[in-house]
């Protein structure tokens, strides 16, 4: 499995052979301006939520790449409205199986709204179960007590978490939904773009470190296998 970070809230995982990308946001983050989205591959996008921020670039990479795009409902309706057709509805506690293995959808402690201001439904994070392993992928998402549910129920490979605080989990919120989702290895994203989300990097990985987990930090545009 490969996990390349594109910045913000924005990875791409290669399971499989299929190309899954999460709440792409790549084109307008300074952090990512060296990354072409013409050059970003994708079969599948998956989006938590309907801000500006995790969604700028779904249109254009779904057109160049015929991705199918599974969202909750409002975020499809609203992305049908843009043009694209190959759209998989679902919604907080669904699951379905794709080519890649088997997706979750589970509520997330954020809200959501379109870039027009329209209503964006129920934020999520994403659950992915998949012959090279499982993993959870948080979404903007806060804290919540069912994060312990799904990693006593599903034992995860990793997770990948919002750690940027002020409007997501900081560091010290994630260390505790590590805990609950029973897993070791973390991945962090949604930090360091704008100076409200910024961190201390080192002191990050050494508060994960000092409960024997680990917290993977990576720079827009750069991969890790796990």
């Amino acid at each position: 499995m490969k996990l390349t970070y594109y910045g913000h809230g924005c990875i791409g995982v290669r399971i499989e052979g299929v190309d899954l990308l999460f709440d792409p946001y790549i084109s307008e983050n300074p952090l990512a301006k060296h990354i072409e989205i013409s050059t970003v591959p994708a079969d599948y996008i998956l989006i938590s939520h309907g801000h500006y921020d995790h969604i700028a670039d779904a249109v254009p990479i779904a057109k160049r790449t015929g991705a199918t795009v599974i969202a909750n409902y409002e975020i499809t309706q609203w992305l049908a409205k843009q043009g694209l057709q190959r759209l998989h509805s679902m919604n907080a506690g669904g699951v379905a199986k794709f080519s890649f293995g088997r997706l979750r959808l589970v509520q997330a402690a954020h809200s959501s709204s379109m870039p027009d201001g329209t209503y964006g439904g129920t934020a999520v994070s994403f659950v992915i179960e998949s012959p090279e392993g499982n993993f959870f992928f948080s979404g903007d998402t806060g804290l919540t007590a069912e994060m312990d549910i799904v990693g006593r129920f599903i034992p995860l490979k990793f997770a990948v978490l919002c750690i940027g605080g002020t409007y997501t989990m900081d560091v010290d919120t994630a260390v505790h939904a590590a805990t609950l989702l029973h897993t070791d290895l973390v991945v962090g994203i949604h930090y360091d773009t704008i100076p409200p989300l910024a961190i201390d990097k080192q002191q990050a990985i050494q508060k994960f470190d000092s409960v024997l987990k680990q917290l993977i930090l990576l720079e827009p545009g750069e991969s890790i296998d796990l």
